[in-house]
């Protein structure tokens, strides 16, 4: 099935200042009038995935997991959505659980296999920095150990 929708490395781009506040303004009118249209809040929420700071992606991911509970006619969106922000977030282990479950419903999509390996390279990258960590901590340990042994062995 083929999506007008942007592939995973489009939506990297983040919505302005001011256009997030055109989308936060018309969420927060219908919120006070008590009644919230599910395309204001995707919308919102859209935008909010979209931006880069960690807070507004969290509450963007929230709202579309409410999203996803209520309206199963938008299911498939709100799918990519929270796959998207979590891969922003750095948890790529729920943004690879919401992108599978996306896959599973639509192999081809062509947008959820960009953010399939968008995920698979973050993975990638969080294990050379942690074998980077690990090395660092070993050869730490080893000069602390070396130190010591030679202390020990001038007394």
């Amino acid at each position: 099935m083929a999506t007008d929708l942007p592939y995973a490395a489009d939506a990297q781009v983040s919505l302005s200042y001011d256009e997030l506040e055109v989308l936060r303004s018309q969420y927060q009118k219908e919120l006070a009038q008590s009644h919230v249209t599910v395309q204001t809040k995707f919308n919102y929420a859209w935008g909010l995935v979209k931006s880069p700071v960690n807070e507004h992606q969290v509450e963007g991911v929230r709202l579309l997991q409410d999203i996803y509970r209520t309206e199963p006619s938008r299911r498939r969106e709100c799918l990519y959505y929270i796959a998207l922000g979590y891969y922003k977030m750095g948890n790529y282990e729920d943004a690879k659980s919401f992108n599978d479950l996306l896959l599973e419903k639509e192999p081809t999509n062509l947008q959820a296999q960009s953010l399939s390996a968008l995920i698979e390279r973050g993975v990638t990258r969080e294990g050379y920095v942690g074998m980077a960590l690990a090395g660092g901590a070993v050869a730490l340990g080893t000069l602390v150990l070396a130190g010591i042994i030679r202390r020990a062995t001038r007394k």
